[in-house]
């Protein structure tokens, strides 16, 4: 007689629970974590657990593979499939140094990958895919870009928004489109270290134009625009990096109308807009003219998609700017434009970005507990700007950090204006390079636990 009886372990799976090969996958995941399962355990055959839940066996199949996807399981042939031992280890180094959207939870991010390289490959001749095409992108991918940007900006042409591979060879691209050997680029004290890689390789100057808790002071803009006469101001206006500050919308008209009085152009550095909570309409919305406005997906979805969107009104700077970036990067790779753009077409990337979204608000709930009074952050976004305390300097911090395991991004890496005396003390804590929470848990715990310490102590005990 056929046992019925459903494993301790398992629940009875909820019709609201999501998916259900998800639910047996983490019921599994549960199981291990909790020592219900310990390794060497043998699971039931596929078949006997479909028929106990009452689901198909590719439901089951299809668990099973989520499960050893998560290295919780492995099979070993005709004898079954068993838990698997804890995967080990080969690096102890908690990063939080890097920021990349967190992986979401409860999306098939494989599955998910392979079913849209299926349609790409269904519905596009594979040779197109292979070979050389047009900068910009293609009118589909034109179209893709048009709607990406349609949460900031509402209906677009479509003609004015070019496809490049990532927003560094965006910001690339318009410096040398845009700006002579020698011109002056305004910025804020501390921001985006691309920015000051790409000036530095092409000749420009960098001028600090001192910021306030909203961002770039106008009154020092209107200021430094006329003293410097620069070529360009770079603005990351929503959560920007490293500060974490959004720009508020009064400020962000006022900036406009500077730009406006003084014919200067701005970049308008935009990754994160869609990741905040009501965040302002975009500069570019009030000086269509004036800004260079560039939305990258690799900080919502993914950092292998190199795909950004820039919109840029005026058609014969459209095409000076892909003469210059042609100059070192001829296009995006066909297929991972086309992935980006099936992907915008057919509704995952927005389901994607729900999910990092949602995730990236957990670990931010988790690191205002850890951090307690030093977190202050607005709870959107994919990192944190934490000051520090006055007997720790970002340097030092960040070098006794790294001694423990942990990569953090020192205040020094973002700092625009080399004139100064001294950065900013503080450290950038990036929250989505760790996959698994509890691992950024642990290492927001042992961070909070180095801060409360003196460097002397820290000293002392390294000694």
């Amino acid at each position: 007689m056929q046992d019925d009886t459903l494993p301790i372990w398992l629940p009875r799976l909820a019709v609201q629970g999501g998916p259900r090969f998800l639910q047996i996958a983490d019921a599994l995941q549960a199981a291990v974590a909790d020592g219900s399962l310990t390794p060497g355990d043998r699971l039931p055959p596929q078949r006997r657990l479909a028929a106990q839940l009452d689901v198909d066996l590719t439901t089951v199949t299809r668990a099973y593979d989520e499960a050893r996807r998560r290295h919780l399981l492995e099979g070993r042939g005709a004898r079954g499939t068993y838990v698997a031992a804890p995967k080990v280890e080969l690096t102890t180094v908690l990063d939080l140094s890097m920021n990349t959207p967190p992986p979401p939870d409860g999306v098939d991010f494989d599955d998910m990958l392979k079913q849209g390289l299926s349609q790409v490959l269904m519905r596009t001749d594979a040779e197109l895919l292979m070979t050389y095409h047009l900068g910009g992108g293609s009118d589909s991918d034109r179209k893709a870009g048009a709607q990406w940007l349609e949460p900031m900006f509402g209906t677009l042409d479509a003609g004015q928004v070019l496809v490049c591979p990532g927003a560094q060879a965006a910001i690339a691209a318009l410096i040398l489109a845009l700006t002579e050997p020698g011109d002056v680029i305004l910025a804020e004290p501390t921001s985006y270290p691309g920015l000051r890689t790409a000036a530095t390789q092409f000749g420009r100057h960098i001028i600090a134009v001192p910021a306030d808790q909203h961002g770039m002071r106008p009154e020092m803009l209107e200021k430094a625009c006329r003293q410097h006469r620069p070529g360009l101001v770079y603005l990351n206006p929503t959560l920007q990096n490293p500060t974490a500050i959004t720009i508020p919308e009064r400020r962000r008209e006022e900036l406009a109308r500077i730009a406006k009085r003084c014919n200067v152009r701005i970049v308008e550095d935009d990754p994160y807009w869609l990741l905040a909570d009501a965040p302002p309409p975009p500069i570019a919305t009030y000086a269509p003219e004036q800004v260079y406005y560039i939305s990258t997906l690799s900080k919502c979805l993914t950092p292998g998609l190199r795909v950004a969107f820039v919109l840029i009104r005026d058609p014969q700077e459209r095409e000076r700017f892909l003469v210059a970036l042609r100059s070192f990067a001829l296009m995006v790779a066909p297929l991972t434009a086309a992935l980006a753009t099936q992907w915008i077409l057919d509704g995952s990337a927005a389901g994607l970005m729900a999910g990092v979204r949602k995730e990236a608000r957990l670990r931010h709930w988790m690191a205002r507990d850890i951090l307690a009074g030093r977190y202050s952050g607005s709870g959107d976004g994919l990192h944190v700007w934490l000051e520090l305390p006055g007997y720790w300097s970002s340097a030092q911090l960040a070098r006794a950090a790294d001694s423990e395991g942990i990569a953090v991004t020192p205040a020094e890496a973002f700092t625009t204006d080399t004139t100064s005396s001294g950065s900013v003390n503080a450290i950038r804590i990036s929250l989505g390079s760790i996959k698994d929470r509890g691992r950024l848990q642990a290492g927001l715990q042992r961070l909070s636990h180095l801060l409360a310490r003196r460097p002397e102590s820290f000293s002392a005990a390294v000694v």
